[in-house]
């Protein structure tokens, strides 16, 4: 899951060298840092959000299928 959310920062970001995904599991299940370039943060958001909410869907998807949570923060 790490591998799909990298992919997709880096084909919306300007600076994909700047793409840096981190991963913390607990007892809620996993969660996915995603950091980018100051100057990218507006294009993985994406108007009112909608880019960011979309890669949250997908990741849950994902983590249903797989019988976990997962879930996403941009930093």
């Amino acid at each position: 899951m790490k591998e799909l959310i990298e992919y997709i920062a880096k084909s919306i970001v300007n600076s994909p060298d700047d793409v840096v995904v981190t991963e913390e599991t607990d007892e809620q299940g996993t969660t996915f840092k995603l950091q980018v370039a100051d100057d990218d943060k507006g294009r993985v958001i994406g108007k009112q959000g909608r880019v960011a909410q979309a890669i949250r869907t997908l990741i849950r998807v994902k983590a249903a299928k797989q019988g976990t949570r997962a879930s996403l923060e941009i930093l």
